[in-house]
């Protein structure tokens, strides 16, 4: 049985989560999406979480997350003493995929990411080796989720399946097309989980009532939704805040230009200053 953790000062009908992945330090984009994170809470009277998806294990560093404490930190944000790293819960998601592929909602996957491209957006179905001929054998593999089968097993509940938006007029409610995204990735052969897993699960473990990201990932709820309903989880209330651009009208990242918060902190900058960079001022 899934342990559930209590939070004994969540007694609020607002509370939501601040999940950075530890794949470098925190800059620009990362504090406007804390500053949204942490006003919508004020503003409601509710909690912020601070959760570390640190699932990819080849870019994620414990450096990083210490980076993120000291980042925050000199913004003036507070969170709950626990602090959910999700590489310590690997098992917990695990469980999840082993779940649905009992289920018969997950496939092993040997089609490369090209492969698989070509036939989400042809709108092709997937062509599956036969995993009989493979189980001894060292070939790379992926865990996906089936929609084919999703929707057989949801039957009449596929075409009900909507989620909860919060905008700038109240609460929409947005008819769910898991299609949008195909057979989702949910674990692979080196990791035990990916992210629309390990997000989904949290937030229902940790009683999440209002997810706060950027418009970077304004289609996640589409496929989060079908997982939430297939699992018996409970669904929150999604909000996706404007990201920060840069000068070439891209978003920042860090990849792309972004300078991170540590660098802006030495050359004399102030979290004020963070704030009005980040159009939170």
């Amino acid at each position: 049985m899934r342990q559930v953790v209590f939070y004994s000062h969540v007694m609020s009908q607002f509370l939501t989560r601040f999940a950075p992945s530890p794949t470098g330090k925190l800059h620009l984009g990362h504090a406007a999406s804390a500053f949204a994170v942490w006003q919508a809470a004020e503003r409601a009277g509710g909690d912020v979480i601070l959760r570390i998806e640190d699932i990819d294990t080849t870019r994620c560093r414990p450096a990083y997350t210490e980076a993120i404490y000291e980042a925050l930190h000199w913004l003036g944000f507070e969170w709950s003493p626990y602090v959910r790293i999700q590489s310590e819960h690997f098992s917990d998601y695990a469980a999840v995929v082993r779940q649905l592929a009992d289920l018969g909602l997950a496939y092993r996957c040997f089609l490369t990411r090209a492969q698989v491209g070509e036939d989400v957006f042809t709108g092709k179905p997937l062509h599956r080796r036969a995993e009989e001929d493979l189980l001894d054998k060292d070939t790379p593999f992926a865990w996906r989720l089936s929609l084919a089968a999703a929707r057989e097993h949801l039957g009449q509940t596929w075409s009900d399946l909507s989620y909860r938006l919060a905008t700038a007029t109240g609460i929409e409610t947005v008819k769910a097309d898991p299609a949008k995204l195909g057979d989702i990735i949910i674990a692979r052969k080196d990791t035990p989980s990916a992210y629309h897993i390990a997000a989904t699960h949290d937030d229902d473990l940790q009683s999440i009532t209002h997810v706060i990201r950027g418009e970077d990932l304004i289609d996640a709820p589409h496929v989060q939704t079908l997982l939430q309903v297939l699992l018996g989880w409970e669904q929150p209330i999604y909000q996706h805040h404007p990201l920060v651009m840069g000068p070439d009208g891209k978003r920042l990242s860090k990849s792309h230009g972004s300078i991170a918060l540590a660098d802006l902190r030495a050359d004399g900058k102030t979290p004020d200053d963070i704030r009005r960079l980040t159009g939170f001022a």
